[in-house]
């Protein structure tokens, strides 16, 4: 099956920018490939919110929360995709989850896989 590995995550002040890592491997070498791809963000005692989703054709969707400070896009890796968060506010504070939506070569439709999360810490 398919990996997501996180990187890229840690303190950050007020207004700073941090740049998330998300990597795909599968552990057997097989053939994929990736159909959609989202970042989201989960603090707790609050619901988990999606911030980016990136989607073949180079589609991309940001909530009002963070539109115009937060970017997704496919790295130099074909299986590679970045989020990069710019005029960070505390209130980012949250594990951040990678997630994708994979073809799997030989199977039919698309199956699910997640990263394990990386901390995001905005203070001073």
């Amino acid at each position: 099956q398919v990996q997501l590995v996180e990187s890229g995550g840690g303190l950050v002040q007020p207004g700073g920018s941090l740049r998330l890592s998300c990597a795909a491997s599968s552990s057997s070498g097989s053939r994929f490939s990736i159909n959609t791809i989202d970042w989201s963000r989960q603090t707790p005692g609050k619901q988990r919110e999606l911030v980016a989703t990136w989607a073949t054709g180079g589609t991309t969707n940001y909530p009002d929360s963070v539109k115009g400070r937060f970017t997704i896009s496919r790295g130099a890796a074909a299986n590679s995709v970045y989020l990069e968060m710019n005029s960070l506010k505390p209130e980012g504070t949250a594990v951040y989850y990678c997630h994708a939506k994979v073809a799997l070569y030989g199977d039919y439709g698309l199956r699910d896989f997640w990263g394990q999360g990386t901390q995001v810490t905005v203070s001073s």
